[in-house]
């Protein structure tokens, strides 16, 4: 959450004071993605106050936001617990300030487990599984941005900052994911609306007597129609991973697939595809790191994030070959 567009508290006391949420006692810039603008926003309405993120979208456009806003509260609507996006009273989601769009929904509670446990893991698969179910009916189309198109168009941009060995990595990982996606198998995969990039960062827990209560997912911005297995391979990849190393840790991955195959039982080609959407959900952050590391944008707050990292994932996914068994831990 870097900051790119200033915004005063004058600015979006404005809106806040439109929305009927209240009089803006606080506005404080966030820092940690790298997307958007993004503010966390206290209000005070008749007495209590209330939490709120002002995001100002600085890729996306008017025409593309309401789809991420509708799918939140599609969500919400069908008890997947997530930041719900607030209106006019026009039933308007999404505004302007300084001529970027602009949402607010509410914070959700509690902290994000960056050290997550089985416990962590099982609560996500399970959650994960809901979300994919629930997204079943919604009426909104639009293609997840960061597939496979997009690796093929920013591949060739990033590759001459790459050393040798990253060329060949990056090239042959790249070819092998176009002969998946023209697979069979891979088109029997079954689809739906995914979030695309729920890592440790973008999921709350609360502690409910003294036990960790997952509380929801958020950062939909990614958010578009691809494979379900495409969403559970990010997923097993930040949270089921030793994020020094990125080596696979085998009781949190069992953990996470068995929790959320309980709730959507895995259908035959997922269960055959995993291993190469795992190699699939790696190589599409490795790119989008280089892409943001080597060709940044200005920003007031901006934490850019290693691209080294995803490429240790790769090479991990890539060389230590695990059958769907193995994953799941029934071998």
């Amino acid at each position: 959450m870097a900051v790119y567009t200033e915004v005063s508290k004058k600015e979006a006391g404005v809106l806040f004071r439109a929305l009927k949420l209240g009089d803006l006692s606080t506005l404080k810039a966030c820092s940690g993605g790298i997307e958007n603008t993004n503010y966390f926003a206290t209000t005070e309405l008749e007495g209590q106050t209330h939490d709120y993120v002002l995001t100002l979208f600085e890729r996306l456009s008017f025409e593309q936001l309401p789809f991420y806003l509708r799918l939140m509260r599609h969500l919400a609507q069908h008890d997947i617990a997530v930041p719900t996006p607030h209106a006019n009273a026009k039933g308007e989601l999404v505004f302007d300030i300084k001529n970027k769009p602009t949402a607010v929904v509410d914070k959700l509670r509690g902290q994000s487990e960056l050290s997550p446990g089985v416990t962590h893991c099982a609560q996500v698969g399970a959650q994960l599984a809901r979300m994919h179910l629930a997204g079943r009916d919604f009426e909104l189309s639009q293609p997840n941005l960061r597939a496979l198109p997009w690796w093929n168009e920013t591949v060739p941009v990033v590759l001459p900052y790459l050393n040798d060995s990253q060329k060949v990595l990056i090239s042959q990982e790249l070819a092998y994911q176009n002969h998946i996606a023209a697979s069979s198998s891979y088109a029997a995969l079954p689809r739906g609306p995914i979030h695309a990039d729920l890592f440790r960062d973008n999921v709350m827990f609360d502690t409910v007597d003294g036990s960790p209560v997952l509380s929801g997912f958020f950062d939909f911005y990614f958010a578009g129609v691809d494979t379900w297995m495409f969403d559970l391979a990010v997923c097993l990849n930040d949270w089921c991973i030793d994020l020094e190393t990125g080596v696979h840790h085998a009781q949190r991955t069992h953990s996470f697939i068995a929790a959320y195959n309980t709730v959507r039982p895995l259908q035959a080609a997922e269960r055959e595809l995993l291993p190469a959407m795992l190699r699939a959900g790696a190589l599409r952050f490795w790119i989008s790191r280089l892409w943001d590391f080597h060709l940044p944008r200005s920003a007031a707050v901006l934490q850019a994030h290693d691209p080294s990292h995803f490429e240790r994932v790769l090479q991990q996914r890539a060389t230590r070959l695990m059958s769907f068994n193995e994953l799941a831990g029934l071998a």
